[in-house]
This record gives structure tokens, sequence and C-alpha cells, in this order.
């Protein structure tokens, strides 16, 4: 059983583990319903959306690293609003960060609060953040838009942690490389312990 919060458990059987790359889930995860989606909002949208027809799972909860300058470096943060950084449509009217002619906020709200953990905006891209400097969120990452979007139309509750490796700045990618490896087993304590 996971406890997200006092409203809400989910049966372990019934839960999807959605992670971009193996080394996020380590060995913690290997005995549980777990889909490697690879990086990058198009692979996590396609292999999500095979495995909700295939499993239809009751929970989705999306595990992974971030980079983030305002949290530190190995805590774990709930991600409860989404942002598609990446679109920008501006000059033909639209707001930024809005898909054109969709329907949903600039702000994809769509995710439960899981107890005691700090919460944050999440800003999914399809690049690797060195330079980060918006402020309108406050987590960087590849995938987790696409998958929060894909639960909320699924009507699927969506839980997604991130495992903050790096500070989105110059050393970035030295960072992620070593503290990668390091989230299974913070995602193991908060989710069942």
């Amino acid at each position: 059983m996971i406890t997200i919060n006092n409203e809400h458990q989910f049966a372990l059987e019934d839960t999807l583990f959605v992670f971009a790359l193996d080394s996020e889930a380590g060995k913690v995860f290997n005995d549980k319903n777990k889909l490697i989606t690879g990086i990058g909002k198009v692979n996590a949208a396609m292999e999500l959306t095979k495995e909700i027809h295939r499993r239809k799972p009751k929970l989705i909860v999306n595990l992974g690293s971030a980079g983030s300058k305002n949290f530190h470096k190995g805590e774990v943060i709930c991600c409860t609003k989404f942002i598609q950084r990446d679109m920008d449509v501006r000059g033909l009217g639209f707001s930024l960060y809005e898909t054109p002619l969709s329907g949903i906020p600039p702000v994809l709200e769509y995710g439960l609060k899981k107890n005691d953990l700090p919460e944050g905006v999440c800003g999914s891209g399809d690049s690797f953040e060195m330079n980060h400097s918006e402020t309108d969120y406050n987590i960087v990452d590849m995938e987790a838009y696409p998958l929060a979007l894909i639960a909320m139309k699924e009507n699927i509750p969506f839980l997604c942690l991130k495992y903050i490796s790096d500070d989105a700045g110059s050393d970035a990618a030295d960072d992620w490389t070593v503290q990668v490896h390091l989230a299974s087993e913070a995602f193991k304590k908060i989710l069942f312990s």
C-alpha cells in the first residue's frame, strides 16, 4: 500500500512507477510495475500512453531527477503544477507556455500532494537546463509535463516526486552524473518506509 496523504492510498499492484531512465530507478523498483520511458517529452508521452492501455493503473507515480536553483541537491520535491517550458507561441498572440487551441492553461495543475514534502512547479522541456533563470517554475526536468497531462486526460491520479540532482547551472551535467544514482534510495525512504 502506498499512502500519499490522508485521503489517498493505493495498492502497490495498481501503481505504475514511471522513470525516464533506469539509473533513476536503480534496483529498488525492479519488483514493481516500472516503466522506463526514455528521455524527452515525446518518448514519455508515447510510452506512458501505451502502458496505460496495457496495465490500466489506478495511480501513476513519476519519479526522477531534476534541477533546481530553489531547492537543494538531495531534496525530494512533490510537483503539483507543470509548465511546458519550451512552448512559446507568443508570436501568434498566445501566452507563454500555452499550447495553442488546447484549452489547457499555461500552468497545468494536476498532481497529488504528498504529506511532509515541499511542493514545486516543474518546467518540462526538451533541453538540459544549464542556465536556469526563469521564475515561473522552480524545478527543471524533461518529462513530467506530458505525463501529468496524460494522467489528467485519462482521469488517473498522478504523483510526481523529483529528486534534486543539480542546480540547473553551469555544473549541472557533472552534478547530475553523480547524484542521479542516489535518487532511488531517496524515493524508497519516502514511499516504502
